[in-house]
Protein backbone atom coordinates (compact mmCIF):
# COMPACT_ATOMS: atom_id res chain seq x y z
CA UNK A 1 0.00 0.00 0.00
CA UNK A 2 1.37 3.42 -0.88
CA UNK A 3 1.76 6.16 1.69
CA UNK A 4 -1.03 8.24 0.18
CA UNK A 5 -3.74 9.67 2.41
CA UNK A 6 -5.89 6.87 3.73
CA UNK A 7 -9.53 6.84 2.70
CA UNK A 8 -12.00 7.01 5.58
CA UNK A 9 -13.44 3.47 5.20
CA UNK A 10 -9.91 2.02 5.29
CA UNK A 11 -9.07 4.12 8.33
CA UNK A 12 -12.25 2.96 10.05
CA UNK A 13 -11.62 -0.74 9.32
CA UNK A 14 -8.05 -0.57 10.62
CA UNK A 15 -9.22 1.35 13.69
CA UNK A 16 -11.92 -1.25 14.36
CA UNK A 17 -9.22 -3.94 14.38
CA UNK A 18 -6.70 -1.96 16.47
CA UNK A 19 -7.95 -3.14 19.85
CA UNK A 20 -9.28 -6.64 19.09
CA UNK A 21 -9.58 -9.21 16.30
CA UNK A 22 -13.03 -9.24 14.69
CA UNK A 23 -14.95 -11.00 11.95
CA UNK A 24 -16.35 -8.97 9.07
CA UNK A 25 -19.82 -8.30 10.47
CA UNK A 26 -18.29 -7.27 13.82
CA UNK A 27 -15.94 -4.87 11.97
CA UNK A 28 -18.94 -3.27 10.25
CA UNK A 29 -20.81 -2.95 13.56
CA UNK A 30 -17.74 -1.48 15.28
CA UNK A 31 -17.30 1.11 12.50
CA UNK A 32 -20.97 2.06 12.76
CA UNK A 33 -20.65 2.43 16.56
CA UNK A 34 -17.37 4.39 16.38
CA UNK A 35 -18.87 6.89 13.97
CA UNK A 36 -22.27 7.20 15.62
CA UNK A 37 -23.85 5.68 12.53
CA UNK A 38 -22.26 8.20 10.15
CA UNK A 39 -20.24 5.49 8.36
CA UNK A 40 -22.09 2.32 7.41
CA UNK A 41 -20.01 -0.15 5.44
CA UNK A 42 -22.05 -2.10 2.92
CA UNK A 43 -21.22 -5.78 2.65
CA UNK A 44 -19.52 -5.59 -0.76
CA UNK A 45 -17.44 -2.57 0.18
CA UNK A 46 -16.48 -4.10 3.54
CA UNK A 47 -15.29 -7.41 2.14
CA UNK A 48 -13.57 -5.69 -0.78
CA UNK A 49 -11.69 -3.51 1.71
CA UNK A 50 -10.81 -6.51 3.89
CA UNK A 51 -9.49 -8.41 0.85
CA UNK A 52 -7.43 -5.38 -0.23
CA UNK A 53 -6.05 -4.85 3.27
CA UNK A 54 -5.13 -8.55 3.43
CA UNK A 55 -3.36 -8.31 0.07
CA UNK A 56 -1.52 -5.17 1.25
CA UNK A 57 -0.41 -6.95 4.44
CA UNK A 58 -2.12 -4.44 6.74
CA UNK A 59 -4.38 -7.07 8.28
CA UNK A 60 -4.16 -10.84 8.64
CA UNK A 61 -6.57 -13.71 9.21
CA UNK A 62 -6.06 -14.68 12.84
CA UNK A 63 -8.23 -17.77 12.57
CA UNK A 64 -11.19 -19.28 10.80
CA UNK A 65 -14.19 -20.75 12.57
CA UNK A 66 -17.65 -22.03 11.83
CA UNK A 67 -20.57 -20.21 13.42
CA UNK A 68 -24.16 -21.27 12.74
CA UNK A 69 -22.91 -23.52 9.95
CA UNK A 70 -21.12 -20.68 8.16
CA UNK A 71 -17.38 -20.18 7.78
CA UNK A 72 -16.12 -17.01 9.36
CA UNK A 73 -12.69 -15.38 9.20
CA UNK A 74 -11.43 -13.45 12.18
CA UNK A 75 -9.20 -10.55 11.12
CA UNK A 76 -6.45 -8.86 13.12
CA UNK A 77 -4.28 -5.82 12.55
CA UNK A 78 -0.78 -6.79 11.35
CA UNK A 79 2.40 -5.09 12.57
CA UNK A 80 2.60 -3.07 9.33
CA UNK A 81 -1.09 -2.22 9.66
CA UNK A 82 -0.47 -0.93 13.17
CA UNK A 83 2.44 1.19 11.89
CA UNK A 84 0.35 2.58 9.03
CA UNK A 85 -2.61 3.34 11.32
CA UNK A 86 -0.29 5.05 13.81
CA UNK A 87 1.19 7.22 11.05
CA UNK A 88 -2.28 8.14 9.77
CA UNK A 89 -3.52 8.98 13.29
CA UNK A 90 -0.49 11.22 13.82
CA UNK A 91 -1.08 12.94 10.47
CA UNK A 92 -4.73 13.56 11.30
CA UNK A 93 -3.88 14.82 14.79
CA UNK A 94 -1.34 17.28 13.38
CA UNK A 95 -3.86 18.52 10.84
CA UNK A 96 -6.55 18.94 13.52
CA UNK A 97 -4.11 20.76 15.80
CA UNK A 98 -3.19 23.20 13.04
CA UNK A 99 -6.82 23.77 12.11
CA UNK A 100 -7.67 24.47 15.76
CA UNK A 101 -4.73 26.86 16.06
CA UNK A 102 -5.78 28.78 12.98
CA UNK A 103 -9.40 28.96 14.08
CA UNK A 104 -8.34 30.47 17.38
CA UNK A 105 -6.62 33.39 15.63
CA UNK A 106 -8.86 36.45 15.88
CA UNK A 107 -9.51 37.90 12.47
CA UNK A 108 -12.30 40.01 11.08
CA UNK A 109 -14.93 37.76 9.60
CA UNK A 110 -15.71 37.86 5.89
CA UNK A 111 -19.23 39.02 6.73
CA UNK A 112 -17.96 42.19 8.43
CA UNK A 113 -15.72 43.22 5.52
Amino acid sequence: MSERVMQEPTLMVLTALADAPRHGYAVAQEVKAMTGGRVVLRTGALYGALDRLLADGLIAVEREEVADGRARRIFTLSASGRERLTAEAERLAATAKEATRRLSVTRPSAASS
